[in-house]
């Protein structure tokens, strides 16, 4: 039975997203583990509370995440 858990900043995800995420997660794995596990396969998505989640030690929050989402990428 496969588990995924994604964890992501309160209020990152709309709730429509957040089924989006499911559905598409759960498709990713089928496609590996075989159709017949698709009404076994978990998705669990977590909120963490902005600045309780550290990277690197230092702590981030959801404002850190969309200005990186914001930034242009390095070519």
């Amino acid at each position: 039975m496969p588990l995924v858990e994604i964890k992501v900043f309160e209020g990152e995800l709309s709730e429509a997203r957040t089924r989006e995420v499911i559905q598409k997660v759960t498709d990713v794995m089928v496609s590996f583990a075989g159709e017949n596990l698709r009404q076994a396969t978990w998705v669990i998505v977590q909120e963490v509370k902005s600045g309780h989640w550290g990277v690197g030690g230092k702590a981030l929050g959801l404002n850190d995440i969309k200005a990186i989402q914001a930034s242009k990428p390095t070519p």
